[in-house]
């Protein structure tokens, strides 16, 4: 059964670190451009960051821009999102997820448009003082 599982949220304060990770199993990562996204209370999903199928493309969000970094290991089959100088705006549900197509991950920003081959089930970020 092909799924993702995120792991890593947790509490952090304002100015903290965290890195969230993405373990797929029944598919390689090899082949599929991956994402983060993100949802708050009360707003919409908001696209994070991805990489490309073949890594040809990173794009983040400008709210996260030089704060956040993904990277994939695909011989591990886990991608991650490295986040730092954690922001109380960054507070939210944070999903993982994956796509044999590049359209989310190509028009120069990370795309909700499109309906995921795969989806985690999210992992809760807080940051407060």
């Amino acid at each position: 059964q092909a799924q993702l599982v995120e792991s890593g949220g947790g509490l952090v304060q304002p100015g903290g670190s965290l890195r969230l990770s993405c373990a797929a199993s029944g598919f390689g990562l090899s082949a599929v451009a991956i994402g983060w996204f993100r949802q708050a209370p009360g707003k919409e999903r908001e696209g994070v960051s991805c990489i490309s199928r073949w890594n040809t493309n990173t794009l983040y969000s400008d709210s996260v821009k030089g704060r956040f970094t993904i990277s994939r290991d695909n011989a591990k089959n886990i991608f991650y999102l490295q986040m730092n100088d954690l922001r109380p705006d960054d507070a939210a549900v944070y999903y993982c997820a994956a796509d044999t197509s590049d359209s989310f991950c190509r028009m120069g920003y990370v795309s909700t448009a499109y309906a995921m081959d795969y989806w985690g089930k999210g992992t809760q970020v807080t940051v407060s003082s």
